[in-house]
């Protein structure tokens, strides 16, 4: 790695640290209440919306099942509404290339991708959904269903610190949209356009290139898309090459805005958690150990991209074609990007949640790939909309429930007791995610229909399969684009996947913050062990580490790590 890699990539990072740290304590105003000076220009589209949902005045507490139930309802709603307009495509406005409806299965994988904040997607943007349903069926829903986990995630937290009740989904979600996503999403449009991406409403354009040979490029409404898809921490892209592709994302300007969307809003949940919890300290411990995941993270997938193919570095075939590229891989990468911007956006998209690709994921080397396979594997690596920061709130549980039984007291977090139901609740939560991925993975890999959709065999065919079910069980929705995932098996499969990975956990989590809302809080004393000091968060973090690599490492030692391997060995798949 050179200088000039390493300048960059510190340069982003530290800038997004820089947004997530204001923008954190301005969503703890949001979310407490409290007067902001954007009230005049906010508050009276919000009062209007929650007017819609028949809130006037102060809005009604809910409980965790009442929070639960309305959140399962309203995402119910919409997904019924996207799939009806994913099927009526064909008679709807707005469709200057007359396309069809979509498929009935691929439909449904599309409608349960985008209520769940996932963007998987197993069709081209461009070529399959009208402007109608790119609006109103793939951008619409990346509001609500980022709105729905960062409110998850906000109920949680009012949960774990001891609010009385979890507060009222349809006001956090209008206070998230109207105050937050709408006006950042906004202004990165905005941007968006001036670096040259479209929005527009016209049909295609239709160009000649230096030999005259007439081309037809595709435009559409792209840069609103583009910019809540990664405020959003969505995924999925207007083009079938995501944010690879140059009208998506075409200089490096426009990439970095896209890096620094990606992190912000879940660096700052960790901020205003510590501010909800009136501990900044607690959140100190939190960021600091999510941080060090990402970056050790973020260090392999560096290393093995720049390092690049032994075999084709014998044969002086991955030489960088400038000092900015530092060498190594360079197959998938766009050169606009280079090699630091490329590998940033591989760690950032997986740790985040997000899903979004400017690499295609499928010519990482194994080790290269075997990073957004483990940060969605963990999933709590920061995380997007809230689901990471509640998924690494469980294992601070179980961590405190291990030490507990290793020092003969009660566990205690954040002044409750945890009990018998919490760390249960904690399990089946923890439980459902490698659940979903090993067995799905398991049954694909042994039958026809599931062995049939691979371009490649041996242990890169195995990880191509793997990394599908675990995009969709962390809701993350970027690929390894080497499998043919629109067929009726894998459509209706991932489907079920992404429902079951965001719904079943959502609902173990606010139980969890329902049962310590009810708990009496507990003043510390001698024997208490505090979970906002460098020890307990080495400690937490060590027990994400340990149940990760159990829970794992075998499918993940079958896979990368045998490719990383036979690679060393002279062979490749």
């Amino acid at each position: 790695m050179t200088s000039a890699f390493i300048v960059q990539v510190a340069l982003v990072l530290i800038a997004a640290v820089v947004i997530a740290y204001p923008l954190g304590l301005y969503m703890a105003d949001v979310f407490d209440r409290k007067p902001t000076r954007l009230d005049p220009v906010f508050a009276p589209l919000e009062h209007m919306l929650l007017r819609l949902v028949g809130i006037r005045g102060e809005a009604p507490g809910m409980d965790w099942k009442q929070y639960a139930v309305a959140l399962i309802v309203s995402n119910l709603l919409m997904v019924l509404v996207i799939l009806a307009i994913l099927l009526s495509q064909g008679v709807l406005p707005l469709n200057p290339l007359k396309l069809a409806g979509m498929e009935p299965m691929q439909a449904f994988n599309t409608a349960a991708s985008f209520i769940t904040n996932t963007n998987w997607q197993s069709y081209g943007g461009e070529s399959t959904l009208s402007y109608f349903s790119q609006m109103m069926a793939i951008t619409f829903p990346m509001f609500t269903s980022a709105a729905t986990g960062f409110a998850a995630a906000i109920a949680f937290i009012r949960g774990i610190v001891g609010r009385k009740d979890q507060g009222n989904f349809y006001e956090d979600v209008v206070l998230i949209t109207i105050r937050i996503l709408l006006p950042i999403s906004l202004i990165g449009a905005l941007f968006l356009v001036f670096q040259g991406v479209p929005q527009t409403l016209e049909t295609s354009a239709r160009a000649f290139g230096p030999q005259g040979i007439a081309q037809t490029i595709p435009r559409g409404p792209v840069a609103s898309l583009d910019s809540i898809k990664h405020l959003g921490t969505n995924g999925g892209g207007f083009y079938g090459q995501n944010s690879a592709h140059p009208l998506e994302n075409p200089t490096p300007a426009s990439n970095v805005l896209q890096l620094l969307f990606m992190m912000a809003l879940p660096m700052a949940l960790v901020v205003t958690f510590g501010q909800l919890l009136g501990n900044r300290k607690q959140a100190l411990v939190v960021f600091g150990a999510m941080g060090a995941m990402f970056l050790t993270f973020l260090a392999i997938v560096a290393w093995a991209e720049t390092a690049g193919n032994p075999i084709l570095s014998h044969l002086g075939l991955d030489q960088a074609s400038s000092p900015m590229q530092a060498g190594g891989n360079m197959e998938g990468k766009e050169v606009r990007f280079g090699q630091a911007m490329s590998i940033v956006f591989v760690a950032v998209t997986t740790a985040f949640t997000t899903g979004s690709v400017n690499t295609m994921h499928d010519s990482l080397t194994p080790m290269g790939g075997f990073v957004p396979l483990a940060q969605m594997m963990l999933n709590n690596v920061f995380g997007g909309k809230g689901v990471g920061f509640m998924n690494f709130v469980l294992y601070g549980i179980i961590a405190v429930f291990l030490t507990g039984l290793m020092v003969g007291r009660t566990p205690e977090f954040l002044g409750k007791k945890i009990e018998q139901k919490e760390v249960v609740l904690a399990s089946i939560a923890l439980l459902i995610h490698p659940l979903i991925i090993l067995g799905p993975t398991a049954w694909a890999v042994v039958h026809g229909y599931g062995l049939s959709s691979l371009t490649n065999t041996g242990y890169h065919g195995l990880s191509e399969v793997l990394y599908a079910y675990t995009s969709g069980a962390a809701n993350n929705g970027s690929a390894f684009a080497g499998l043919d995932a629109n067929t009726p098996w894998f459509n209706l499969s991932i489907g079920l996947v992404m429902l079951f990975g965001r719904y079943l956990s959502i609902i173990a989590l606010l139980a969890i913050a329902g049962s310590l809302a009810r708990k009496r809080r507990i003043p510390e004393g001698p024997g208490t062990l505090r979970t906002d000091t460098p020890l307990f968060g080495g400690i937490w973090l060590a027990v994400i580490l340990i149940v990760g690599a159990l829970t794992f490492f075998p499918v993940v030692a079958l896979g990368p790590v045998a490719e990383h391997l036979a690679m060393l060995a002279g062979k490749t798949f």
